[in-house]
This record gives structure tokens, sequence and C-alpha cells, in this order.
């Protein structure tokens, strides 16, 4: 991949402030439609961009419908053949490391830029000498920073998410200093354990992990990494304890591109309409200013110097071809470098879920346990290290299940994935197995034994604090038996102040009272699934990238 520097020059703002009003879009009457809904897959931090559909409608008559996704659930759609006409990643690095995603990829025009930066509290920033005018802070800095507990950071999955993946490449390119060459087996393994001993908050989501940050700012984390436009708009919002410092690591920044690509190619005419559009001037501001990412026109800066910060010259991070660097670096970072995972499955085991809902449980949980050999299925397996119980509840909690994955062989140097041993395959067998015996009968205790979850992590966390814990509880009906919502409430203000570090994800299936199940969560941090109409095991698959 070439390198590129990038020109940003423009005036920073003593404090970043609300956003402007919107750019003008155009007033000449609207083109003719030009036909069928152009349909366009786009990756979960594109959500701002959505309002864009009415002023594209607007210009060139194309009606164009987003569907957003994660971005290795939304690579794995290409890879597999989307239905949809295009595609909009932050960047499509992985996408086009391989013969199979350069084929599925007929045209492809970036369209904005927003640089991966570190922003750090204003206060750690100070008090560490980050924010004079002439520090120039590396990768290699930020690891030592990490390893020596002065960076402590919210950052999503890099085994799911763009912005993590390049973070984690960003730190191994820096330490390996091969650039483009970096293979592989140049990995430095202990510059990628030293790093993620500073990883704090997890999540898949920029929006969940803003929040997360916004709760636990100062206490938990004192950083956040994620895209330059993303930590704008957070200092922007006054949600923040005390404003980020940004830093652009010197030796090289990993920039997100915006590429928008052509995925079907008799669709050619509308996406080329769209993407003259997007880069049009209108459009270019509308973009900058309301979702704080650089204009790829360099000639617009001065339009928006008064929403972005100046950066001078930076140089563009060299990213490595090598398909096995990106695939070894995910496996090593979800089987050998992140902090083990040690969950508790509360499991409505009720009469209600005779039938075909246990056939999709069991089915969701076959394809945690191994049955998925797909992208997204290998990144949500159950992986080396974890520790993981099934906790059934009808009437009444069960006994919690044990399940505990082996770690895999020792690795002397560098990164690549590895098979599983025969001790892990017959792990992920029991778990298949007790899924497969679930028996269901009686009613619902759902706040019974999300609290027996809860106070099990508790107890659990106290014998091994290396881990890091959550609980996960699915149910498809309504609780009706045991405690109520606010007796949940009350007995969770009992429990010690450190149950906080442990979120509780929640299912939402069949006929489960979303506004309970949303109330619960804002109880105890973590996030509602909503499984009606998506499918189970797909569900279980994206909570996994918030563990």
């Amino acid at each position: 991949m070439r390198r590129a520097f990038l020109l940003l020059s423009f005036t920073l703002l003593a404090a970043c402030g609300k956003k402007p009003d919107e750019a003008p879009v155009p007033t000449a009457p609207p083109p003719a439609a030009t036909g069928a809904t152009l349909q366009v897959l786009a990756t979960s931090d594109l959500k701002d961009i959505e309002p864009l559909a009415a002023q594209i409608r607007q210009a060139t008559g194309v009606d164009v419908q987003f569907r957003f996704g994660g971005t290795m659930e939304s690579t794995q759609e290409v890879l597999s053949g989307s239905q949809a006409d295009a595609a909009w990643f932050a960047n499509a690095k992985y996408l086009l490391s391989d013969a199979a995603g350069q084929r599925k990829v007929k045209l492809q025009e970036k369209i904005m830029l927003s640089p991966l930066v570190v922003g750090v509290s204003k206060s750690d920033a100070t008090k560490n000498g980050w924010d004079k005018p002439d520090a120039k802070l590396t990768w290699a800095d930020i690891t030592r920073a990490a390893k020596a507990g002065k960076l402590q950071y919210a950052l999503s999955n890099p085994a799911t998410s763009n912005q993590g993946f390049m973070a984690l490449l960003g730190v191994v390119a820096a330490a390996g200093g091969k650039g483009e060459a970096l293979s592989a087996a140049d990995v430095d393994r202990g510059a990628i354990a030293d790093f993620l001993k500073g990883y704090k908050i997890v999540g898949d989501n920029s929006t969940y992990l803003a929040d997360q940050f916004i709760k636990q700012q100062g206490t938990r984390a004192n950083a956040f990494i994620n895209y330059e436009s993303w930590l704008l708009t957070l200092n922007a919002s006054g949600k923040l304890r005390e404003p980020l410092h940004l830093i652009y690591p010197f030796e090289g920044v990993a920039t997100a591109d915006y590429p928008f690509m052509l995925l079907n190619d008799a669709r050619r005419a509308d996406y080329q309409k769209v993407v003259d559009y997007l880069k049009s001037d209108s459009a270019q501001l509308w973009l900058a200013k309301q979702t704080l990412r650089r204009p790829i026109k360099s000639e617009l800066a001065a339009q928006v110097a008064d929403v972005l910060p100046a950066r001078g010259f930076q140089v563009e991070l060299p990213f490595s071809p090598d398909r096995q660097l990106a695939d070894g670096l995910i496996d090593a970072y979800l089987n050998e470098f992140r902090k083990p995972i040690a969950s508790t499955f509360v499991l409505d085991t009720s009469g209600s879920m005779q039938g075909k809902r246990r056939e999709q449980l069991v089915e969701a949980i076959h394809y945690l346990a191994g049955a998925d050999a797909s992208l997204t299925g290998r990144v949500a397996k159950l992986t080396n290290r974890e520790r993981l119980w099934f906790l059934p509840f009808s009437d009444r909690p069960r006994d919690p299940v044990a399940f505990e994955i082996p770690a895999g062989s020792k690795v002397a140097k560098g990164v690549l994935p590895q098979a599983d041993t025969e001790a892990k395959l017959n792990e992920l067998k029991r778990v298949r197995d007790a899924a497969d015996e679930l028996k269901m009968a009686g009613g619902t205790a759902l706040y019974d034994a999300v609290l027996a979850g809860l106070q099990h992590m508790l107890e659990e966390r106290k014998r091994h604090p290396e881990y890091q814990y959550s609980v996960v509880a699915f149910t498809d009906g309504k609780s009706n038996m045991g405690r109520r919502l606010d007796d949940f409430k009350r007995a969770y203000e009992q429990l010690p102040e450190d149950v906080r570090g442990i979120p509780v994800f929640m299912v939402l299936f069949g006929e489960a009272d979303a506004g309970d199940l949303k109330a619960l969560v804002e109880i105890t941090g973590g996030r509602v699934f909503d499984a009606r109409k998506t499918p189970l095991y797909a569900v279980f698959k994206d909570i996994r990238a918030y563990q």
C-alpha cells in the first residue's frame, strides 16, 4: 500500500464547540428518480451520515438506503456475496488484502478522512507532559505508558472493529520498524502485551464505548482511542468530566479514508452519480461540519478551519498487505494477548422455550462452540483461556455449570493462526453437549437469575481478578416469578461497588419486555440485543465483541 502524506492545515479552536449549522444543499429541482433504491452496506461508525440520503436524492435522483453493521460482519457479508449494491467502510484495508475481496469490489472512491488518535484526559496529558507543543509521542511511547499504568483506555474490539484493529496494527508496525514489509513472523509480541495492559473498556460500537467512557472517565479509564472525528464530537458534547487532549502518533497515523465501493456493476451509473455528489463541495462541507471528518478535497480546508484542528504534515502509517499478518494478529489477540474472558450465560429454560425457541438457543450456543467456520464465526468462537458458566433458570436459578477452554501452544515469535488443540476441541464439545441437554419447563424468574449470575461473577473475580467478567442473560418472556425489577434494583444497590465493572448484556427474544430489559441494563451497565428480527446465533456473535 502506498505511503501518503496528508496536508491538514486547519486552525485549532481553544475548545471544540458545537457543530455549526448544516452546509447548504442544492436548491435546484430534484432530477428524475433513476429506478430501484441503491442499497448501501455501511459500517456502524457511519450512522451519523444517514441524513445524507435525502440530500443525495435531491441532488442526483438516486434513492439510497443505508444498512449498518460491524466491520467484520460487513466484511464477511461482502466476501459471501452481499445483495447490497455498494459498501461504505471506514477503510477497506482488510477486505482488500486478499484476492477474494478485490474481486468483489468493482470500483472505490475515497470520500473523507479521519486519523486514528489517542484522546487523553487533559489533566493526565498535562501531568505527563504529553500536551507540550514540542511533544512528539510515538506508538512506542503510548505502549510504554500503557505498560506503566499511565494510560488506561477505551478501545473498540480489535477482532471485530476497524478502530481497534488499526490501533493494534499501529503498535506492531511501529515496533517492527519495517513498514509495508512487516510480516506475521516479524511481529513484536512484547509490544502487543505491553500495549494491551492499558485496555480497560471493551466494546464493538463507538456510541456504546463513548457512553461507558463518559461514566468511567477518571475512575477506570483516562483515555479513548478512536477516530479523530469521534473524539472531537465527544469533546464538543459537554458530557465529559474534562476534555480530551488529542495525540497524533508522530511516526505515523492510521487514517480512515472512508472508501465508497461499488459491488453491483449493474448499478455503476447510479454509483458514479452518488460518488460525484459525495465529492462535491456542498457534500464535503456538510460531512466536515456535521461529522467532523476531514474533506478529501484539500482546497476546502479553509472553509472548515473553525471546527477541525490544525495538524500540519502527518505521515500515514503503512499497512502491510500480508493477509497472514492481519489474520494472525486477530487470532493472537483473541487467544493469547487480551485479558481472558469469564462470563456467566443466564439461560431461560422456562416452559415457553420448548420447541423452536429451544432449537434456536441450542444452535446459537453451538455456533459459539465452534460450529461456525465463517470469518465472524471464527472471531466469535470461545477463546483460549476462557472461563464460562451456564446458569439455567425457570422458576428459580439453577446451579452454574462450568467450562474452561485451555490455553494454546506456546509461541516464541510472530503471530500466526493456530489450530485448536485436542483439549480445546474436547471442551468445545462439552459446551455443545450441555446445550443439547437443556430441559425447558416452569416459569420465569429473570431478576433472581441475573442477580445470581452477578453474585457468582463477583465471587469468581475475588479468586481470579485477572479475568474480564460479564453476564449474558437470555429470556423469551416477562419475568413472572421471584423478584420484580424494583426488588432487583434494591438488591443490586446492596452489592459491593465493584459490581459496576461487570456489565450485563440482555438478549431480547419472544415476548420479553423490552422496557424492563432496557431498565435492567441501565442499572447494571451493558446493552440490550434484540433477537426478535435477527437470528439468535447472530446476536450471540454480536455480544462476543463486547466481552
